[in-house]
C-alpha cells in the first residue's frame, strides 16, 4: 500500500518574502512492513537558490536537524527527491521504530535564509489483529473485526480462514467478518489483511466452536424384565463429555455411572451427560417391563381367546363338582 503525505505551512523569510510548503496531510497511518511515500511542494523567493535540501524527524528549537538519508536506522530505506517546486521522500519497510515527525530542510544560497517545514507531518505504524471470541457455541452469531491502532486511509479488508481467502458469500461489513449461525465447519485460524498489500496479513487467531451436549440412548422402547441388557448413552458433546449418570424416572437419586447401565428392575431410565460447559438427559427413556403378563400370555389375540375359553371350562367344571 502507497502512502501520501501532505499538510500545509507558511513561513515568512528574514527579508520579508513569503514563502511556502505544502504537503497533504499532516497524520498518517501505514501498515507495518509497508512503504510510505510523503511529497509536497514549496516556493521561495526568485533571488534565492536551493542549494541542499533534505528531509529529518522530530526537530529541536535551535537544533539544526541531520539529514535523515545518512541516519544508520534509515540506511537503504530512504530516498529523498526534489524536482523543481516538489519534493518526494520514499520511506520503505516501516516500522512502529519509525514513528516520528517528519519535516523537509531546505538550505539556500545565502546562509540565513533556511527553512523547515512546520507543522511536521506525524507518521504512525499498525499491526493488523483480529479481534475473536476465540470460543463460542454452535447455532450462535459472531462477529470478527481486524484492529488496528491508528486509522487507514480508506481501506479495503480481506479476510482468510486457514489461510485461504473466504468467498464472498460471507458477510463482511467494514472491518468486520460476520459469522451467523455458526457450525463447526466455522471452526479454523482467521486472519485479515488490507487489499493491495495482502502479503502483510495479520497473525491468524483461532475460532473454536463447541456444540452442546446431545445425549441419545440405545437399545430404546420396551425391555423384557430379566433379559440380558445392556443401556448404551452416547453423545456428540465439544468438548467431549466427561461425566455419564443414569437415573430411574421419579426418582432423584443416580441409580449408575459411566457409558453404559444394566437395570435390575422394571421401571423407564434414562442418562445425563454432562461435560464443562453444561448437563443434558436424554430425551428417549428406556422401559423395562415385567415379564408375569407375558409369562401367562402370549403375544396375539387368538391366544388371549384360547385362554378365556380355557378359564371358562375350568370355571364350569368346578362349579359342576361342587
Amino acid at each position: 500500500m502507497v502512502y501520501w503525505i501532505f499538510t500545509a505551512s507558511y513561513v515568512s523569510g528574514a527579508s520579508g518574502a513569503e514563502w511556502s510548503m505544502n504537503y497533504t496531510q499532516q497524520e498518517i497511518c501505514a501498515l507495518n512492513g509497508s512503504t510510505v511515500f510523503m511529497n509536497g511542494t514549496f516556493t521561495h523567493p526568485e533571488q534565492l537558490t536551493v542549494k541542499k535540501s533534505f528531509w529529518a524527524i522530530d526537530p529541536v528549537k535551535n537544533v539544526e536537524p541531520n539529514d535523515l538519508s545518512k541516519d544508520p536506522n534509515y540506511s537503504g530505506r530512504v530516498i529523498n527527491l526534489i524536482d523543481k517546486r516538489k519534493f518526494y521522500l520514499k520511506l520503505s519497510n516501516v516500522t512502529k521504530k519509525d514513528e516520528h515527525r517528519y519535516c523537509f530542510r531546505i538550505i539556500t544560497n545565502k546562509p540565513d535564509q533556511k527553512w523547515l517545514g512546520k507543522p511536521e507531518v506525524t507518521l504512525q505504524v499498525t499491526e493488523l489483529h483480529v479481534e475473536s471470541p476465540g470460543e463460542v457455541t454452535e447455532g450462535q452469531s459472531v462477529n470478527l473485526t481486524c484492529k488496528t491502532t491508528c486509522s487507514l486511509t480508506d481501506p479495503t479488508f480481506i479476510w482468510y480462514k486457514d489461510g485461504r481467502p473466504l468467498t464472498t458469500e460471507m458477510i463482511q461489513k467494514n472491518q468486520q467478518l460476520h459469522l451467523q449461525t455458526v457450525s463447526s465447519e466455522d471452526a479454523g485460524s482467521y486472519s485479515c489483511a488490507v487489499r493491495g498489500s495482502e502479503h502483510l496479513p495479520s497473525t491468524a487467531q483461532t475460532l473454536r466452536v463447541r456444540r452442546d451436549v446431545s445425549v441419545s440412548i440405545s437399545p430404546s422402547g420396551g425391555i423384557v424384565e430379566g433379559s440380558s441388557v445392556n443401556l448404551t448413552c452416547s453423545s456428540d458433546g465439544d468438548p467431549p463429555v466427561e461425566i455419564y449418570t443414569w437415573f430411574k424416572e421419579g426418582g432423584d437419586s443416580p441409580v449408575g455411572s459411566g457409558h453404559s447401565y444394566v437395570p435390575l428392575q422394571s421401571g423407564s431410565y434414562y442418562c445425563q451427560a454432562q461435560n464443562q460447559h453444561g448437563t443434558q438427559r436424554s430425551m428417549t427413556l428406556c422401559t423395562l417391563k415385567s415379564h408375569f403378563i407375558h409369562l401367562l400370555l402370549p403375544t396375539g389375540k387368538i391366544y388371549i381367546y384360547i385362554y378365556i375359553y380355557i378359564i371358562y371350562i375350568y370355571i364350569h367344571i368346578y362349579i359342576y363338582i361342587t
